[in-house]
């Protein structure tokens, strides 16, 4: 086979290759960091811990985000949406024993 024909084979196949790499560098979403505000009816500063203690199981919840906001009641924080739900948040804070979004904690079994 002649020169033409290795080079032209080369080419396709570096141009296969360049698009393999560019649709494996795209495909697959390892995070996908969201904030959320959860409106919480009976935030105090004394509950504030009630809540970081119910998160705190939750490792797509970005801790250091937490910002407390006593007179609006209501939380802001970063999660990671690959990871756990916006309800998954508000279950766990009904647990706890607070409104979470409207979920109470009579919905999820507390008394």
């Amino acid at each position: 086979m002649n020169k033409k024909f290795y080079v032209g084979l080369f080419r396709m196949m570096a141009v296969a290759a360049i698009m393999a790499l560019c649709m494996l560098e795209t495909g697959c979403r390892r995070t996908d960091v969201r904030d959320f505000e959860v409106s919480i009816p009976a935030l105090t500063a004394e509950n504030e811990a009630v809540v970081r203690q119910a998160l705190a199981r939750f490792g797509g919840v970005d801790k250091s985000s937490m910002k407390f906001d006593h007179k609006a009641k209501k939380l802001v924080l970063k999660y990671d949406s690959m990871q756990l739900a916006k309800k998954n948040i508000e279950l766990a804070i009904a647990k706890a024993g607070l409104e979470a979004n409207g979920v109470t904690p009579a919905s999820v079994g507390v008394r």
